[in-house]
């Protein structure tokens, strides 16, 4: 008989799923509502800039809303935006791809989490390559399913995904697996010849890749991070997650994307329906914008993220108690060990009450993160600097 479900004191012992009751409170937060409200703290544990959304992309939801654009829109995105989404994809990676495999989405977090309630239910299993951003795990187990990590391994000159461990760890259960690549939180980028075999093993056994590719933009060399659509035809089982939020700076504005096979763009739409309607068309024609005329602020929001690396690079690796940091291939974030600071998020506690600094305890990021730091360096390089100095006065003690 199933465990019964928790009714929280509710009148009536009203239930919650099981499944929903477990999840834990994120360890970020944790850190954070100890000095959310305090001016004086170097906030670093978000993955967010601290630069506003450029003028011209707020200007566009303006006027869109002074002209009366605030009625119901279409469910996946209005053909245009998917249309300028096309064409920005197919430009960036110099690939051919039709606006019937975009579906536009209220942010990133959604779209996975709309891809996951088409894939995971109770008893599936999702193969998902970690450390990685908490929320898409605690998305599987939210859907009765069961995360089961491959962790990738730190070196010096950073982190490495052993593929053979990836394929030994699916099994009939297996329905999905999840890779971020960029990798929030440790800055791996996963090479295109993995990236075609593991879409070569997928579409022979039947398993879904979800491709969490939000910091594709946010890289130190190139254009663009390698992309899984650069190897995969549109009826693959591939589904790749963006968002709005990084390199645009627009993480308040809560737009993502997806792009999938065209055969299921209906059956998105119908969840897009039940989850929330529909994006509001007044931020999908500012999102149009962005796409169409931000690619120079894009430039600067890598260089902008870029001296922040830099400072991070030059710094962090000669302060006390300070190892196994290597400077990020992509992503805003630096992912390094403190010794004697196993437990994460006691360490990241004491250090915000302490010098007033915010970092992201590494085990919110699941295994392979134990005894691991998450900053964020997209901020002006004077609160880096200040942040550098705050945390070599802590780890001098």
């Amino acid at each position: 008989m199933p465990d019964a479900a928790p009714s929280f004191g509710i009148a009536g012992n009203a239930p919650i799923l099981p499944n929903v009751a477990g999840i834990e409170k994120q360890q970020i937060l944790a850190v954070a509502e100890l000095a959310f409200d305090d001016p004086d703290v170097i906030a670093l544990w978000y993955g967010e800039t601290d630069i506003s959304s450029p003028k011209f992309i707020c200007d566009a939801a303006a006027k869109a809303m002074a002209e009366g654009d605030t009625f119901y829109s279409h469910k996946r995105g209005i053909p245009d935006l998917l249309a300028s989404l096309a064409t920005y994809t197919a430009d960036l990676y110099d690939i051919e791809i039709e606006p019937n495999r975009f579906s536009l989405t209220a942010s990133g977090m959604s779209a996975i989490m709309l891809c996951l309630q088409a894939i995971i239910g109770d008893g599936d299993n999702a193969i998902i390559v970690s450390p990685v951003w908490p929320n898409a795990q605690s998305a599987v187990r939210t859907l009765g399913g069961e995360p089961r990590y491959v962790t990738l391994t730190p070196g010096e000159h950073g982190f490495t995904l052993d593929l053979e461990k990836l394929k030994a760890a699916s099994d009939d259960r297996t329905k999905v697996i999840f890779v971020n690549s960029p990798n929030n939180p440790t800055g791996w980028v996963m090479p295109g010849a993995q990236q075609k075999e593991l879409l070569d093993f997928a579409r022979e056994k039947g398993i879904w890749i979800i491709a969490d590719e939000v910091y594709a933009r946010m890289v130190y060399e190139g254009k663009a991070a390698p992309s899984f659509l650069q190897h995969a035809q549109p009826n693959d089982p591939l589904l790749v997650v963006n968002s709005f939020s990084k390199s645009w700076a627009m993480t308040g504005w809560r737009i993502g994307w997806i792009i999938h096979p065209p055969q299921i763009g209906e059956l998105l739409g119908n969840l897009i329906e039940f989850n929330y309607s529909c994006v509001p068309p007044f931020l999908q024609r500012a999102a149009k914008v962005a796409i169409e005329e931000g690619e120079d602020f894009v430039k600067e929001m890598t260089d902008y993220c870029r001296r922040g690396r830099d400072i991070v690079t030059q710094r962090l690796p000669n302060l006390p108690r300070i190892k196994n940091f290597a400077a990020p291939e992509a992503s805003f974030y630096a992912f390094f060990q403190i010794e004697d600071g196993e437990d994460t998020l006691a360490t990241a506690q004491d250090i915000v009450r302490k010098v007033k600094v915010g970092i992201a305890p590494g085990t919110a990021f699941g295994p392979g993160a134990e005894g691991w730091y998450r900053l964020c360096f997209a901020q002006k390089p004077e609160r880096i600097a200040e942040a550098m100095d705050r945390l070599e006065t802590y780890l001098k003690g």
